[in-house]
């Protein structure tokens, strides 16, 4: 019987798959998009680098490395402030990214455990709110977030047409959401946009929607990745496994967390007479079934370390 249920749970997960399919590959997005989520995809792979002097062929205005690292940037081309947290790199961050075991951290006196998946009162330089996000992505933001505020509003003061955009993958990715609706909230006449990249589910509902008043939905750019699809064998069944990207649903609904809009589901790799574009669809809300909500979470796996043509993590060329 329970095989019988899971090659019945499998043939549904295909069937919608294929019956999705040829809807979302008519949507597609607009190739100027597609290079924005490029461009900010480089930006976010760029944090991981412990030197990043000219970030994108930029100027570096400041690094923050308090025991997270990333950079603030100015683009004077784009007339636009960039903001870029680095996701997960050290043991100490995969303690504060989502897990369900106790881990030993070696660079903390004090070690952190599954209390840290809890959602706690969003207080932060700034932003006093009653909606709930996770302890331990707000920790890791708070030990940034005066010096970024202070940094990003002393551009402003010099250049105050310039617009402001936050971007991060994996764990940057939550701290970015936490930044842009902290900076937005500071600075609400400042134009700001947000780039994610396999950004885990960072709050409840109430701030989801409130990084979407914030912002703007049309503002907020969720990317999502999926490898591809393959059959597997168990045992004698052979069963579809669709490879996405495990991080954006690896924390669940039933405790309490929700995405925030708007997904931008990258729902296959580009082939070679493929539209890059076209392989992007824009999902609808926050948790939309045909998009990535649809697959279960298997973790941080090899999607995860690939978006938009970008090996995350491992080119220092895109720091000179």
């Amino acid at each position: 019987m329970q095989v019988f249920a899971l090659a019945c749970l499998y043939l549904g997960f295909f069937l919608s798959s294929v019956l999705a399919s040829p809807l979302l590959s008519s949507r597609g997005i607009s190739s100027s998009l597609y290079d924005d989520l490029v461009r900010y995809t480089q930006y976010s792979s760029a944090a991981y680098q412990l030197l990043c002097p000219s970030p994108l062929g930029n100027t570096l205005v400041q690094s923050f490395s308090e025991g997270r690292h990333g950079f603030i940037a100015r683009d004077d081309t784009r007339k636009e402030i960039v903001v870029s947290f680095r996701g997960s790199f050290s043991l100490a961050d995969a303690a504060t990214g989502p897990r369900f075991k106790p881990i030993i951290i070696l660079r903390s006196s004090t070690p952190l455990t599954d209390l840290d998946i809890l959602l706690v009162p969003f207080i932060s330089p700034g932003v006093t709110k009653t909606f709930n996000v996770h302890s331990g992505f707000l920790a890791a933001y708070n030990e940034v977030a005066e010096a970024i505020l202070v940094t990003v509003n002393g551009q402003l003061a010099k250049y105050p047409k310039y617009s402001v955009v936050v971007t991060g993958h994996s764990l940057g990715g939550a701290l970015a959401a936490l930044g842009a609706s902290a900076l937005k909230t500071a600075l609400p006449t400042t134009a700001m946009k947000l780039y994610t990249f396999g950004q885990p589910r960072t709050g409840d509902a109430q701030f989801a929607a409130y990084v979407e008043s914030t912002i703007g939905a049309g503002s907020i750019f969720r990317a999502v990745h999926t490898f591809g699809k393959r059959f597997s064998q168990y045992g004698t069944l052979f069963l579809l496994d669709i490879l996405a990207d495990g991080v954006p649903t690896m924390l669940p609904r039933f405790l309490g967390y929700e995405h925030h809009s708007t997904e931008y589901w990258q729902f296959k790799d580009p082939g070679l007479f493929t539209s890059k574009a076209s392989t992007v669809t824009k999902c609808v809300g926050e948790e939309d079934p045909a998009c990535s909500a649809s697959i279960l979470s298997t973790g941080i796996n090899p999607p995860h370390l690939f978006y938009f043509g970008q090996i995350m993590a491992v080119d220092p060329l895109l720091c000179i």
